[in-house]
């Protein structure tokens, strides 16, 4: 085999085709991954791990790339990323007030998916359909438009009462989700969190919130050829040098023929590509 690419390890990019078009930034390079669908690669870390942020080498990674010095001090580091209700820039203790100028009062978008099943999800206005393809999302469609990632975090917690908030990963890599009548769940949701929703609103104000009406449900296709009957997962921590067949593309995972690999997971470190 041939290396065709060596480099620190980011999330896969992705752009919205039918099926979505997936690149591996990998250092300064990006390889395009639906080209080497049904062939066999090799990826090898090498042990080394790089900070995504600071790039400084590091033993050890936190939260999907971070040396623990960015991982203590950084905002986007901070637990209120994973719980966006607990939002604090508000009281002047942000990590970093300028990042959250930035990326957490900014519109932010509720939404409705089906990866494994409904889901409720928030994400940044950007980074619509990027977050639904991560999630390995058929179906998505947005229903509310917020002001702040706050906005967002409440709404949240207030839908999760009905709704799941996360994905089964494992069941999301083994098919499509069953189809489901997107509009027609967002509709049901609403209304039965009417009188909750006025609740957040008078919270934050009348403008705070937009439902959004009239918008189509987003449909999604994954580059793959063959989903497994059992998800067997591998980790470069254990198992340095994965060579198999590459069958599939979804979410932020690769299918080989015997095993996926969440990439995500593996931000920062450094990797061999070859085939």
């Amino acid at each position: 085999m041939k290396i065709i690419a060596q480099g620190t390890l980011r999330k896969m990019k992705s752009r919205l085709e039918q099926p979505v078009s997936y690149r591996v930034p990998l250092g300064d390079e990006e390889v395009l991954l639906n080209s080497l669908l049904k062939k066999k690669i090799r990826l090898e870390y090498t042990g080394n791990i790089h900070c995504v942020h600071c790039k400084r080498k590091t033993n050890k990674s936190f939260n999907q790339g971070y040396c623990y010095p960015c991982f203590q001090k950084l905002a986007q580091c901070d637990s209120c990323i994973i719980h966006p209700e607990k939002c604090h820039f508000d009281q002047g203790t942000c990590r970093e007030p300028s990042w959250g100028e930035r990326y957490c009062l900014q519109d932010h978008i509720v939404y409705l998916a089906n990866s494994s099943g409904l889901k409720i999800g928030i994400t940044r206005a950007t980074q619509v359909p990027t977050r639904w393809i991560d999630q390995g999302a058929t179906q998505a469609l947005a229903i509310m438009r917020v002001r702040s990632r706050l906005q967002s975090g409440a709404l949240e917690v207030m839908f999760k009462k009905h709704v799941a908030d996360k994905t089964n990963w494992r069941e999301m890599l083994k098919g499509d989700a069953k189809p489901l009548d997107m509009l027609e769940e967002s509709k049901l949701l609403v209304e039965k969190c009417k009188a909750e929703i006025q609740e957040i609103e008078d919270r934050f104000g009348f403008f705070a919130i937009t439902v959004l009406n009239g918008i189509q449900p987003v449909l999604i296709s994954y580059p793959v050829e063959t989903y497994p009957e059992k998800v067997i997962s591998f980790n470069f921590d254990k198992q340095p040098e994965i060579e198999s067949n590459l069958v599939g593309i979804k979410g932020q995972y690769l299918i080989f023929e015997d095993g996926v690999i969440n990439l995500r997971r593996f931000s920062g470190y450094e990797i061999k590509l070859s085939h």
